[in-house]
């Protein structure tokens, strides 16, 4: 009887296990793109014009300013994130795209555009990031349209993402 109850716990540990690890598959891989120094160059005499401070550069070449650093675990692509955004073209007053609803929407960090990728994972759950994306870590020569097939966002736009994450899961 001893024996039984001991095979059954070796069985059930190695069920639990083998499920942990088929959980822990990350079907997004890290992408290893860089901005161009062209863009780089652009989005520095943007920042320095428009007086904008405290802002660091990504190695990626994202620029970004952290509000609020928040709390919590480290982001990775997997993770499902719910978030309040606004999402301008560079100089833009309106934005192209928001959702500011308290309720927040919810995203696959790893399904957003590679710029945001690579720099929302600096800040936690709680926190707030201004982002400058250059076109190539965005939408690239890619004109986005909405539904009525309108451009809402034209080829080659460098943008400013304002995030604030309110959930990670």
């Amino acid at each position: 009887m001893h024996k039984k109850h001991f095979f059954f716990l070796i069985a059930i540990s190695m069920l639990f296990f083998s499920c942990m690890k088929n959980f822990n598959n990350c079907a997004y891989e890290d992408r290893s793109v860089t901005a161009t120094t062209a863009e780089i160059a652009y989005l520095q005499q943007y920042i320095t014009a428009n007086n904008i401070t405290n802002v660091t550069q990504h190695p990626c070449g994202v620029f970004y300013t952290v509000e609020n650093a928040g709390s919590g675990e480290t982001l990775n692509l997997c993770n499902t994130i719910t978030v309040k955004y606004g999402a301008f073209v560079l100089g833009a007053a309106t934005p192209f795209d928001s959702f500011t609803d308290s309720s927040g929407t919810p995203f696959i960090l790893g399904r957003l555009i590679t710029g945001i990728q690579k720099t929302l994972p600096t800040i936690r759950s709680g926190g707030q990031i201004t982002m400058y994306i250059p076109p190539s870590l965005a939408y690239g020569s890619a004109q986005q349209q909405d539904q009525n097939g309108s451009i809402i966002l034209p080829a080659n736009s460098y943008l400013k993402f304002e995030m604030t994450i309110l959930a990670v899961q």
